[in-house]
């Protein structure tokens, strides 16, 4: 039977760094108050002329090389992403323009920070059935444009960038093991952009009143978060038949560093197996895992044989896990 596994990785942040201190001049806030709470110290933003489509692109083409892919062999690009471009054409559309192909299908998934994984369980399915051979799945952000500079109860949490793999085929005893997602739409505005969309379409009072940006109830929102990262890191080991110990790094959603200190004691895994990012790119929503992933390779923390668990949770709300056999 046909298998998913990742041909290669590629990752991009954007030059502009921002940190705790340059935030502090703009909002009632402290480096230490900051990161004590988030365990976030600086994060990467867009420059003024970049949209989603330019990042993601960078991403593609990084991954794509690195996987020994052209991207006319691609048979699909997949972009999850709460950041896009515009409402429609969605942002896939555009990179697969930007990469110069077209003809083949191209969709954006809108699962916010679990975005990534629905898109690896989504094209896992696809290269198991035979549907396709070569997947390029994107996770990208440019959450800067999307926060209120002024709440810093979450503006200081974000950042940008973008992260890419190529999917492909294979019958040796690698790649996607297993994969599990769910979601609980009674809880979606614990964390939500309320206006934008047809419910409350843009209007002088809706920009007014910061409607267009992130709103979250951190409170609630934590306590969810240890819970659904924590079952669906659960779930995806045993799907794959494998125990905590068995597990040679653990790479969850980048959101909260207590967050996840508290996923890692919840499901036996030492935080020493544990990718932490976080204080140096902050929470990148759907891209946060595939830059993780990019750079866990690239420091060498992921040998061949490794098996790699992958656990998100979002808005939505959302959750997500994985694991891969590299």
């Amino acid at each position: 039977m046909k298998r998913a596994y990742i041909r290669g990785t590629g990752a991009y942040l954007p030059e502009r760094v921002m940190t705790n201190d340059d935030w502090a001049k703009l909002v009632d806030t402290s480096d230490q108050w900051i990161t004590e709470r988030s365990g976030i110290k600086e994060r990467h933003f867009a420059g003024p002329t970049q949209a989603a489509s330019d990042l993601a692109l960078i991403a593609a083409q990084n991954a794509l090389k690195n996987a020994g892919v052209g991207a006319s062999e691609l048979d699909l690009v997949m972009v999850a992403t709460i950041s896009a471009d515009h409402h429609y054409p969605s942002t896939a559309n555009l990179v697969l323009a930007k990469l110069g192909i077209s003809e083949i299908p191209s969709f954006d998934l809108g699962a916010a920070c679990s975005g990534f994984l629905y898109g690896l369980n989504l094209g896992r399915s696809l290269i198991a059935s035979g549907a396709a051979k070569n997947i390029l799945l994107i996770g990208v952000e440019v959450m800067s444009r999307i926060i209120n500079w002024q709440d810093r109860a979450t503006c200081v949490l974000f950042g940008d960038g973008a992260g890419a793999v190529v999917l492909g085929a294979t019958e040796e005893d690698k790649g996607i093991l297993s994969s599990c997602w769910g979601s609980d739409g009674r809880l979606g505005e614990l964390l939500i952009q309320p206006a934008g969309g047809t419910r409350l379409p843009p209007s002088h009072e809706t920009v007014d009143r910061q409607l267009h940006t992130v709103h979250m109830k951190g409170n609630d929102v934590f306590r969810h978060a240890v819970i659904r990262m924590h079952e669906a890191a659960t779930t995806a080991l045993e799907q794959a038949d494998l125990l905590p110990q068995d597990v040679d790094l653990f790479i969850p959603h980048q959101a909260n560093i207590r967050i996840i200190e508290a996923t890692v004691k919840r499901a036996g895994i030492p935080l020493e197996k544990t990718f932490v990012n976080i204080d140096k790119i902050a929470n990148i929503s759907s891209a946060t895992i595939p830059i993780a992933l990019d750079q866990a390779i690239h420091q060498g923390r992921i040998q061949p044989h490794a098996h790699v668990l992958l656990a998100a949770f979002g808005a939505g709300l959302t959750w997500a896990g994985a694991v891969v056999r590299f």
